[in-house]
């Protein structure tokens, strides 16, 4: 099995994890109810996604 030769620097350990950051998801208003939602899902509020009533809600 591979084992590294050389210990990892501070540097190089945090420049590695400079993309584990939490991002703010992306909303979208939703058409139908203007809810914001997450893109490219039924809308957790009305249940529509492209314009049709995928989810019963209620």
């Amino acid at each position: 099995m591979a084992n590294p030769k050389h210990r990892r620097s501070k540097r190089k350990t945090r420049m590695g994890r400079s993309h584990h950051a939490l991002q703010v998801p992306n909303l979208v208003e939703c058409p139908n109810c203007s809810e914001k939602m997450m893109p490219h899902r039924a809308c957790p509020a009305c249940g529509n996604y492209k314009g049709r009533q995928v989810l019963e809600i209620g």
